[in-house]
């Protein structure tokens, strides 16, 4: 053990935060070894995008996982937590784009590999930051086996599974109506999408019925579609359009004919009950295409223009072509009218743009059989949802889950392993690059230019980072892993994707439970954004207060499932609940005498305060373990809190200091191991929110382990339970506040001390002798009398009623009662004047008659107040007299 005194004077988190993480990593702390004799307790860290900085989201979801973690540790688990990054290849790509356009560089000028080069320059100085920044919050993560979605090894699990599922008919290749984003030109998953409610408008346009003067009304949100439209659909059943089935439309500019066909999925109530089918640009109208074998024209460019062919229209963009078509139609009397609308609108969640659906040959993944077996392993219980509502957003998403388009047009990511022969056209899916092909053999061979979608591979992240497809050591013990902590935000992205993956390659769900974090919101509960410049820098907050502070502040305000408004004043107040602790350890490391404690270390002639203490200890190790196993984090960390603030700072450091300070060695002796070892306890409770602080008072302590973050967790014990000394202690306590409060009414000091008389219930009299000296040092008693009735109090005396009876206190020991006196007439004169003040006021016409009411009526308020006061201070005066 360190010198007790070399503890350092104040609180100071700067002086051995980095130092004590240093020292951890050392010493292989975080490091586990496949160990058969114990169990294993297995987290995989969700990957941060290399994109930027972290923010408070991920702290919390690392301060949650971090505090499971530690907690497992010291409970004799084999913790592995492995830490990581996702290459994000859409959001990567952007911000490596936009910054190298900064200096003239345009990524199609560059070429693939030149750019590709830059982004890996990116991501190594991006995962390193995120690496430090892990590090600053403490998180007990084994960075030996740190992985990225973009590692050999991980890249290798990503060939194999699109292999496996081409081979199994589950991936397969087709034109397809998908998600097309304009600016990142690229397709999408519905994953992917966000819906943003826009103001926009309903245009209403005249369709012409060929050979007559009649005419269909439609109305739509994108007039500049119309380019597309191979028809227009009718509900059959309507009755206002029989007349003209069979007939065909002359399409307004474009003048191609369009067939009206008869359609369920038309709704008779809604606008005008006829709608314009564009197959190639809404996923309803490409199922309607699809049923009437109507052709499919794409009038867009990957980049949201105009194609070709439609004269003043080509190489407009979208937006700019709709005004110029609305412009045309209405000059041409095909416009009828524009509505204002208000719609929900599909934007791509990374760069905003409003996407438009578009037909585009993709590769899709066959969704129907994946997710049987992952929606049946939800359903089970093999893999819970905490807290359990949250399994309906994965069942709605997963039982109505359509094929999932993974290709995307860009050049950071995966590339998709399909090889295509330039001379005979055959398509080789393999693991390994080929270089000469099956069918004819010809080296002629192209790759495909498209990446997988970034949450293919990391929906792979729980097997892949151990090693899969090989058959590692650690595969085999730390898969599957136990908890997954995620936000809810990311359910169907990415929790979905690990089940079914995990399932498919593994044949074992890839983990037991699914601890969902709500988002850490502002103070006013906006959401942080950069836009409303609400958002906070985990590490500023770090630098001011100290990591502990923070995980604390995340954590206590935190339930599972729910958003978390974080306010500065919360951090202060952790920080302050740190420097309380710091306080109160430096002051018994100061005050414990090495040698006497261990003289005295098998003594256990206990007061009740020791027993009271040691039990309360022992009580709240168990409720914390129950705590944590429910996940109830916040709570746990809550009483964690009030038990070493309030329990053992407040009242046992409190009452033992007479002996401390006194010149019995025994009792001593018995003191220091009582502190020491309930000081022990309630640090390695707190260890798993608190890891920083915790370590570095328990160095200074005498302790068992090298490290309090491998240090055996408290376990209950009955042989500590006490349930009389808890009950008696709180007798005392509750006594020792009342008199306490009462004294404060009567502005009573501390050190002026008064005769305690009891008269106290059966169960409260052994409690009341026994703590006799707690009254004296904390209570302010001069001494403590018990009588057996009422009669036997004094006539002038306060009265204190408690759980335990009643306590009377002379009232000449609590004041001098011609100076009380003499006080109160002065508080009763000065009340007087007030009334006499408002009384004036009111009866005052000009007043009355000027003022506004509310004004009239704050000072009828205050007279009454006034009155309310002046009622107490003569009632206590006759009391007195």
């Amino acid at each position: 053990m360190e010198d007790s005194n070399n503890i350092a004077k104040t609180y100071d988190p700067k002086e051995f935060e980095d130092r004590l993480y240093k020292w951890w990593e050392e010493q292989g702390f975080f490091t586990p070894k496949p160990d058969k004799t114990k169990k294993p307790y297995t987290i995989i860290m969700p990957p941060p995008n290399i994109t930027g900085q972290l923010h408070l989201g991920h702290a919390l979801d690392n301060a949650l996982q971090d505090f499971l973690i530690r907690a497992k540790r010291m409970q004799g688990y084999e913790t592995l937590w492995l830490p990581g990054q996702d290459h994000a290849s859409i959001a990567t790509e952007v911000k490596v784009e936009k910054e190298l356009l900064k200096d003239g560089f345009k990524k199609k000028e560059m070429g693939r590999d030149a750019f590709l080069e830059k982004v890996w320059e990116w991501t190594d100085t991006y995962r390193a930051r995120i690496r430090g920044q892990l590090k600053k919050m403490g998180v007990s993560a084994d960075f030996t086996r740190e992985s990225f979605t973009m590692d050999e090894k991980l890249s290798k699990a990503v060939r194999e599974v699109f292999v496996k599922l081409y081979n199994e008919g589950l991936i397969y290749q087709g034109n397809r109506i998908t998600n097309w984003c304009p600016k990142c030109q690229t397709a999408l998953s519905d994953a992917e999408i966000e819906y943003v409610e826009q103001e926009g408008h309903f245009w209403h346009i005249k369709y012409p019925v060929k050979d007559s003067d009649e005419f269909l009304e439609i109305a739509t949100t994108r007039p500049e579609t119309l380019l597309g439209d191979t028809a227009v659909a009718v509900n059959p059943n309507d009755k206002r359009y029989s007349h003209l089935i069979g007939k065909t439309l002359i399409l307004p500019l474009v003048n191609r004919e369009i067939p009206i066909v008869l359609d369920d999925y038309v709704d008779v109530e809604f606008g005008t009950g006829a709608v314009k089918i564009t197959p190639a640009h809404d996923p309803n109208d490409y199922e309607v295409g699809k049923r009437h074998k109507l052709p499919e024209i794409i009038i867009l460019n990957n980049d949201g223009t105009i194609v070709n062919g439609y004269g003043k229209y080509s190489g407009l963009d979208r937006y700019v072509a709709r005004k110029e078509i609305v412009n045309d139609l209405d000059e041409k009397g095909f416009l009828v009218k524009i509505k204002e609308h208000t719609h929900n609108v599909s934007t791509h969640d990374r760069c905003g743009s409003t996407i438009e659906p578009m037909i585009s040959k993709q590769w899709y993944v066959k969704m129907e059989s994946l997710a049987k077996p992952a929606v049946e392993a939800v359903k089970s219980g093999k893999t819970k949802f905490v807290p359990e509502r949250f399994d309906k957003t994965y069942f709605n998403w997963m039982e109505n889950i359509q094929d999932w388009c993974i290709s995307r047009q860009l050049w950071w990511g995966h590339r998709i392993p399909v090889w295509y022969c330039k001379d005979c056209g055959e398509i080789i899916v393999a693991s390994e690059d080929p270089t000469t092909c099956t069918k004819c053999g010809s080296h002629n061979l192209k790759q495909d230019e498209d990446v997988l979608d970034t949450w293919f591979s990391s929906a792979l992240w729980p097997f892949s980072t151990l090693g899969w497809p090989d058959n590692t050591e650690d595969l085999k013990y730390f898969y599957p892993t136990s908890t997954l902590v995620t936000g809810y935000d990311i359910i169907f992205f990415w929790v979905a994707r690990m089940i079914f993956s995990g399932i498919h390659n593994m044949g074992e769900t890839p983990f037991e439970h699914v601890l969902i974090h709500g988002l850490v919101r502002d103070s006013e509960g906006r959401k942080m954004s950069k836009s409303l410049g609400n958002g906070v820098d985990p590490l500023e907050v770090i630098e001011n207060f100290g990591a502990d502070a923070l995980r604390f502040t995340l954590i206590t305000g935190n339930a599972p499932g729910n958003d978390l408004r974080y306010k500065t004043e919360k951090v202060e107040a952790a920080r302050n609940f740190a420097n309380k602790i710091w306080n109160a350890s430096r002051f018994v490391l100061m005050n414990i005498d090495k040698d006497i404690l261990k003289k005295y270390q098998n003594c256990k002639q206990y007061s009740l305060g020791d027993k009271w203490i040691l039990s309360r200890a022992n009580t709240v190790a168990r409720e914390v373990t129950e705590n944590i196993d429910k996940f109830e984090l916040g709570i746990a960390s809550q009483k964690v809190y009030d038990f070493m603030w309030t329990e053992f700072c407040d009242w046992y450091i409190e009452i033992v200091k007479p002996i401390m300070y006194g010149e019995d060695e025994k009792a001593k002796g018995i003191v220091y191991n009582v502190l020491n070892k309930v000081l022990t306890i309630g640090l390695q409770l707190l260890h798993p929110v608190m890891p920083y602080i915790t370590e570095e008072i328990y160095q200074h302590l005498e302790k068992e382990y090298e490290s309090i973050s491998i240090s055996k967790w408290p376990e209950y014990s009955e042989e500590l339970h006490n349930e009389k000394a808890e009950q008696d202690m709180n007798y005392i306590i509750e006594a020792i506040k009342s008199l306490r409060n009462v004294r404060a009414e009567m502005n009573v000091p501390p050190s002026r001390k008064a005769k305690l008389i009891m008269l106290s219930v059966d169960s409260a009299k052994s409690a009341y002798e026994a703590g006799i000296s707690y009254f004296e040092k904390l209570g302010s008693a001069s001494e403590v009398v018990f009588i057996k009735s009422k009669g036997e109090a004094p006539k002038n005396a306060v009265s204190v009623v408690t759980k335990g009876g009643e306590i009377f206190m002379p009232l000449l020991d609590l004041i001098d009662l011609e100076k009380e006196l003499e006080r109160l007439h002065k508080e009763e004169e000065k009340l007087n004047k007030e009334i006499e003040r408002v009384n004036k006021k009111l009866s005052n016409q000009g007043f009355v008659a000027k003022a506004p009411a509310a004004v009239i009526e704050e000072e009828k308020a205050k007279g009454e107040k006034y009155k309310e006061m002046r009622e107490a201070v003569i009632s206590r005066i006759n009391s007195l007299k």
